[in-house]
C-alpha cells in the first residue's frame, strides 16, 4: 500500500566519529551501527526509504551521513548539525556541509544542561540565518521546558518548519493525560510550520521490553487530533530501538495504531506524502 518512508534513522561509526553520549554507556548502543545491518530489516518491513538523523554535535557525523546518502538509493536526505552557537560563521560552516541530501539540523538539545539551550541569543541569531533558507529543524525535545522553547522561536520565526521528534517525549511512564507536554503540544499545533514525528515511543514506557500499541495509543491520537494528520510522520529510530523491544517492534506498533484510526489515504500521508513535503525529498 504505497510507499513507507523512515523519518528517523541513525548511523553511528565510533571508529570515525566522535560520540559524547556513547562515553561510559554500557547498553547495546555502545559500538558501531551501519547501515549494512539495517538493510534487512528495512526490507522485511517493506520500508521504501529513509532519512538519516543527526546523532552528534559534530561536522564529522554529518560528514558520515552524507556519505551514506551518496552510496545508497534509498536514503533521500540527512539531518545534520552546524555549531548554531557560531552564527557570525554561518554561511562558512553551512558551505562546509552543501549537499543536495542535507535537508534540514538537529541539536541534541536533551544533552544540554540548559533546557533552554535554544533561547541563547547566539542560537537566535542562527534561527534568524536558517529562517533565510528552506532547510528544516528537528527538535529532540524530551521535557515540557524544550517544547516552551520551540513555541517561542516558532513565532519568533514563522518562516522556519519545525519537527518535533518522538513526539516530544509524551509522558507514557507515568500515564498521565497529558499535563505539561500535553499543553504544551497543543499550543504548538496551533502553529501551521511546525510538525510531529511519531518515532522513539517505545522509549517512554515503563517497560521497555515488554510494551504494545495499547500504551502509546493516546498519546498519537492526542498529537493527530491536534496537529492533523497532515503533519504527522514517521520514524523507527534504528538502533535506539533495539533498547525496547527492537526496530520490528516500533514500527509495527506503529502501524498497529495508525491502520486502526486512519483511512488508506490517510495511512499513506503519514507513511510518505508528509515527510516527502517537509523534508522537500524526492523519492
Amino acid at each position: 500500500m504505497g510507499i513507507k518512508i523512515d523519518t528517523h534513522i541513525h548511523s553511528w561509526n565510533i571508529e570515525k566519529v566522535d560520540y559524547e553520549w556513547l562515553k561510559g554507556d554500557t547498553s547495546v548502543l555502545n559500538r558501531t551501527y551501519l547501515l549494512d545491518e539495517f538493510v534487512p530489516q528495512r526490507e522485511d518491513l517493506e520500508i521504501s526509504f529513509g532519512v538519516i538523523v543527526q546523532a552528534a554535535n559534530n561536522f564529522e557525523d554529518t560528514y558520515f551521513m552524507l556519505e551514506e546518502c551518496e552510496k545508497r538509493n534509498w536514503l533521500l536526505g540527512s539531518v545534520g548539525w552546524l555549531p548554531f552557537m557560531e552564527p557570525e560563521k554561518w554561511d562558512e560552516n553551512l558551505q562546509k556541509i552543501n549537499s543536495p541530501y542535507l535537508k534540514g539540523f538537529r541539536h541534541l538539545i536533551h544533552d544540554e544542561p540548559n533546557p533552554k539551550w535554544l533561547l541563547q541569543k547566539s542560537v537566535i541569531e542562527s534561527f534568524a540565518r536558517l529562517s533565510k533558507t528552506n532547510l528544516t529543524f528537528d527538535v529532540v525535545a524530551v521535557l515540557p521546558e524544550h517544547i516552551n522553547c520551540v513555541l517561542k522561536l516558532s513565532e519568533k520565526f514563522p518562516e522556519i518548519i519545525w519537527c518535533i521528534d518522538h513526539l516530544g517525549h509524551p509522558p507514557t511512564k507515568k500515564q498521565e493525560r497529558f499535563g505539561k507536554w500535553g499543553e504544551g503540544m497543543k499550543a504548538l499545533s496551533t502553529n501551521p510550520n511546525v510538525y510531529v514525528k511519531i518515532s522513539g515511543l517505545g522509549m517512554t514506557v515503563l517497560d521497555l521490553k515488554n510494551w504494545n500499541y495499547s500504551e502509546i495509543q493516546p498519546y498519537m491520537e492526542y498529537c493527530l487530533e491536534h496537529f492533523g494528520i497532515e503533519r504527522a510522520m514517521l520514524g523507527g529510530d534504528w538502533p535506539v530501538s533495539n533498547l525496547c523491544g527492537g526496530y520490528a517492534k516500533s514500527w509495527n506498533a506503529y502501524h498497529d495504531v495508525l491502520s486502526n484510526i486512519l483511512s488508506t489515504k490517510e495511512l499513506d500521508m503519514v507513511q510518505s506524502k508528509n515527510a516527502i513535503q517537509f523534508y522537500k525529498l524526492q523519492p
